[in-house]
């Protein structure tokens, strides 16, 4: 199995081929569903429909070691979907990560000055002595490289806390690489999937020009 590389396709015809057990973490960043254009025009593939939902988490749970976790990324005017899927496929909420931004991304009745992940857990991982805070900084990235770029920064404390050095960490939702730029920055192995050509272009030159992004 490739390691330490980004596949170009959709997830749902990927994943099926990658051998079960083979992921340690999975942290991924997928589409919210709510339909999201940002003030360019960019859109995000699979943001629309949510049919896409329990067959990948079905996967992404068959791909996962035991005893390990699934770090997802979720929009929150589509929690039930997503909760309803996660279960489904296996998982056990253990957790809920917040990453607290210090300007407003959006408004309706609140200003929305967060994102928000769920920590999953495949079967009875063991507790580490040192938790990870469930409180955690977002730094501004410009969304110049994809229209939801998630911080390196504020990936890397994830991916310490739930998996080691050597360790494989999957991203099947890639979008413009973060997860796997902060996986190899810590020491990990890494792979990702992403659907847009585009985006899965700038992962590999984001990768191929080293570590020196924070």
């Amino acid at each position: 199995m490739l390691t330490n590389t980004i596949i170009r396709g959709d997830s749902l015809t990927v994943l099926p081929q990658l051998p079960a057990g083979c992921a340690d973490l999975v942290l991924t960043d997928p589409p919210y569903v709510v339909g999201y254009r940002d003030r360019s025009g960019r859109t995000i593939a699979g943001d629309t429909t949510t049919a896409w939902i329990a067959p990948a988490f079905r996967e992404i749970y068959r791909t996962l070691k035991d005893n390990r976790f699934c770090v997802s990324f979720y929009g929150w005017h589509r929690a039930d979907d997503f909760l309803g899927a996660w279960r489904r496929a296996g998982f056990k909420p253990a957790g809920h990560i917040v990453l607290v931004k210090r300007y407003a991304s959006g408004s309706g009745f609140l200003r929305y000055q967060h994102e928000q992940a769920y920590l999953l857990a495949k079967g009875r991982p063991a507790r580490r002595p040192f938790p990870l805070r469930d409180v955690l900084r977002w730094d501004y990235t410009g969304n110049q490289l994809h229209p939801t770029q998630k911080p390196v920064s504020a990936l890397k404390p994830i991916i310490g806390a739930f998996s080691r050095r050597g360790d494989l960490v999957l991203d099947p939702f890639a979008g413009s690489g973060s997860t796997l730029h902060a996986a190899r920055q810590m020491g990990r192995r890494y792979l990702g999937i992403e659907v847009n050509e585009g985006y899965c272009r700038i992962a590999r030159e984001r990768l191929n020009a080293g570590d020196r992004e924070k």
